[in-house]
């Protein structure tokens, strides 16, 4: 049994294909299959049925694939052993970042955390919520940028900042006459909401959530797929939408006549930078978190006058 045998059956389980599992693994198909086959037999059981497609792992399969992961995780804790003793940060970190969330944080973060730390690779991918908690269960992620709580045992979660939700209004809208607004407002008004999939639908219809009964006809009438689509068919079509407090940052003054707080206690989400429980790359997770802190408003670090809003 080697380490790579490990690697490669990890890889056939994560891509449920020997193909990709290779090319992942930057070796060619048979080599891979010939490997795997010499740990099963070295073993005495079938790790992979291949008759299945995508190919699947077998019962006593996946108990080896389980624990040829531990000892992988357990095994690369001696190159962060050393890693942690260099003034340098190096390597490679894998993100996962949702979209209401990566055009408005990470332009003001990745270039002054790239100028810094030259020699770390970052690779970043915007993924929805689920999509971001499986591919770290796996190991195609290293950490993600979320909303939480996750609510899963399996995730820690390192706090961020809270994101103050605002209401955007149409031009003509009654309620630019208002200073700040409640969630019975919002009802008063077309909503304009993400598509499903996206954690901010889950935590815009929780805002409305005790007044929804009040107008349930006008309350919900488009979805989208887009921060800034919400934006434009507000803009275009009228009606309200709730948008996150960073994409408001760049707003120009008539844009920003037109955003609304709520009322204290303001809803908020929680975001945090999140990685499994087993996470190797401390150093480079705790450079980037306090890089993000740098780059967002101090109150939005402040819970204060403060409502978390559920992603569920």
């Amino acid at each position: 049994m080697t380490l790579t045998q490990l690697e490669y059956i990890i890889a056939v389980d994560t891509y449920h294909s020997f193909g990709l599992a290779a090319e992942k693994c930057f070796v060619t198909q048979p080599t891979l299959s010939m490997q795997i086959q010499k740990l099963e037999a070295s073993l005495g059981a079938k790790i992979f049925d291949r008759s299945k497609h995508p190919v699947l792992a077998t019962d006593i399969g996946q108990l080896i694939i389980k624990q040829a992961r531990a000892i992988l995780i357990e095994t690369k804790k001696m190159h962060e052993i050393i890693t942690n003793t260099k003034d340098d940060v190096e390597g490679e970190l894998r993100i996962g970042v949702i979209p209401t969330i990566a055009p408005y944080l990470l332009p003001s973060v990745l270039g002054s955390f790239m100028s810094k730390y030259p020699n770390l690779h970052l690779q970043i991918w915007e993924f929805t919520t689920d999509k971001v908690i499986q591919q770290l269960k796996t190991g195609l992620l290293d950490c993600g940028i979320l909303a939480t709580p996750t609510h899963d045992e399996k995730v820690a979660e390192h706090f961020l900042f809270y994101e103050t939700f605002v209401a955007y209004l149409a031009e003509n809208s009654p309620l630019k006459s208002k200073k700040y607004v409640t969630a019975q407002d919002i009802l008063s008004e077309k909503l304009w909401l993400l598509n499903e999939g996206h954690c901010m639908r889950n935590q815009v219809l929780n805002i409305c959530q005790r007044k929804r009964e009040l107008n349930p006809e006008r309350a919900f009438e488009y979805n989208t797929g887009s921060v800034e689509t919400l934006k434009r068919m507000v803009d275009t079509n009228g009606g309200v939408t709730i948008l996150p407090h960073l994409s408001i940052m760049e707003f120009s003054g008539e844009e920003l006549n037109r955003v609304r707080f709520f009322k204290t206690p303001e809803p908020v989400r929680e975001i945090s930078l999140v990685t499994t429980t087993t996470f190797l790359k401390r150093k480079a997770l705790t450079l980037l978190s306090k890089e993000i802190r740098m780059a967002v408003p101090r109150h939005l670090q402040d819970r204060r006058k403060k409502t978390i809003i559920s992603i569920d």
